[in-house]
């Protein structure tokens, strides 16, 4: 099995948990053009053999940071299924027609919101968000809201894909799949 196959099969088996209320919720690890990591929540919303795909504000913060450094990591944590996946690799971003056919999917008051939203940027108070979404409410009135310029996703393409599974003791289950040309190697490590 493939690593994807295998995240596909770990995320399924969250889903299916009712226990767990956002399966696709990750960390993002990023690191300015100095270094200086950072991490925040994002939600996963695509996997295949390309990578893990979210969307974003491209002015955003994360956005800026990805551009100065592309090299990215991701970790779910599925704590009720006591298993958790690491990943690392290099980030891209994907085309424009997979955004806008991600970007048709969300509810309409999102759409606005993206319009509405400086994503990371100071605010004065929250009458002036308000305002901007009401001016967006009326400029897209009984028509389509078109995916904003400067929103858009992310493709983080995995070099190192890590499943742990929680064991008794200590002693943890912990296989590293490590990209070598088209294919993986696969590696146990000790917990």
């Amino acid at each position: 099995m493939n690593p994807i196959e295998k995240f596909v099969e770990w995320l399924d088996k969250a889903k299916a948990t009712k226990a767990i209320t956002e399966p696709t919720a990750m960390t993002l690890a990023t690191a300015d053009a100095s270094g200086a990591p950072s991490a925040r929540m994002v939600l996963l919303k695509d996997v295949d053999e390309r990578g893990f795909v979210f969307y974003t504000n491209l002015e955003s913060r994360k956005s800026g940071e990805i551009k100065q450094n592309p090299n990215v990591a991701l970790c779910f944590y599925w704590m009720t299924l006591k298993r958790q996946v690491r990943v690392e690799g290099h980030i891209e971003q994907v085309s424009d027609i997979e955004a806008d056919a991600y970007f048709a999917t969300r509810a309409r008051d999102s759409q606005i919101g993206a319009w509405s939203s400086q994503q990371s940027r100071e605010l004065s108070g929250k009458a002036e968000l308000m305002a901007a979404i009401a001016k967006n409410t009326l400029k897209f009135a009984g028509r389509a809201v078109p995916r904003p310029p400067h929103r858009s996703g992310w493709r983080v393409i995995p070099s190192r894909i890590e499943f742990w599974q929680e064991g008794s003791f200590r002693i943890h289950d912990r296989e590293v799949f490590i990209r070598e040309g088209e294919g993986w190697d696969v590696k146990k490590l000790y917990p």
